[in-house]
């Protein structure tokens, strides 16, 4: 008689990535950022005003160089650098979960414990900018040809009264929303994620990617919370960043620390 052994099925593992947060959260993240800013305040407002400066030399070089036909992709571009631009007001937020001192030099010259690699995430993130500025171009030049940019003045006619400036906006709003959609998957925790743990830049990126993509309810809660406070700072001139660009970065952070994964090294053990 020959007896088969009995064959287990195997129990249903539990998704690591998925931490069943509701959309609501996203609102406890920025009221976090928020008292994190609220919390020596100089330090915080200082680098706010440090990017509020960077952000108008940039702009102000378009138009010096003859590049305003790029202003609105540049300006979308910002949301791909954003995340690497805030790196100090994680350190920020870190240093005052720790009762750290904080100051605006803590903020500025910030080591990562990810060390270089750091580096190589902003290189990615700046290649990425490029292409997204690039793939505008394109799309401007499908729809009107090799016609030239008619200057910020005569945009909104070109763009909101012909079918042709229709079209390119839906296109283009298209082809954005996915570069948008991709740069905020991997940069929304990466870069934190390097701040705090050993890992190199494409382990951070893909870990980064699949919270988001595990967790889409309040992602695009936070997400649609970032892109209105950066069109609130359009509507001011780009004055508003002082205030908001520091809040949403003190709220990345408690962002990533409700959401992160189990250290790389602690998993290998």
């Amino acid at each position: 008689m020959i007896v088969i052994p009995a064959v287990v099925p195997p129990l249903p593992h539990e998704n690591r990535w998925s931490r069943n947060l509701p959309p609501s959260t996203a609102l406890t993240w920025l009221a976090q950022g928020w008292q994190d800013f609220r919390t020596s305040p100089g330090p915080s407002i200082a680098y706010g005003i440090l990017i509020f400066l960077l952000s108008a030399i940039v702009i102000h070089g378009l138009f010096l160089f003859g590049r305003d036909y790029i202003l609105f992709p540049a300006l979308a571009g910002f949301m791909v650098m954003g995340p690497l631009l805030a790196l100090g007001t994680y350190a920020k937020s870190r240093q005052i979960a720790r009762g750290e001192p904080v100051s605006l030099m803590r903020m500025i010259l910030v080591k990562p414990a990810a060390g270089a690699q750091i580096l190589f995430t902003g290189v990615l993130l700046c290649l990425l900018m490029l292409v997204w500025m690039r793939a505008a171009v394109i799309v401007y030049a499908l729809f009107f040809g090799v016609r030239p940019f008619p200057g910020l003045d005569h945009v909104a006619e070109m763009l909101f009264t012909t079918p042709v400036g229709w079209a390119m906006l839906i296109v283009g709003s298209a082809v954005g929303a996915l570069f948008a959609a991709f740069s905020f998957a991997i940069s929304a925790f990466s870069l934190p994620m390097l701040l705090e743990q050993r890992v190199d830049a494409l382990t951070a990126m893909g870990t980064s990617f699949a919270l988001v993509g595990k967790n889409l309810p309040v992602m695009l809660a936070w997400g649609a919370i970032v892109l209105g406070l950066f069109l609130v700072s359009l509507v001011t001139g780009l004055l508003g960043l002082i205030i908001v660009f520091p809040v949403l970065g003190h709220g990345t952070w408690h962002a990533y620390q409700a959401m992160k994964a189990a250290p790389v090294a602690a998993e290998a053990g």
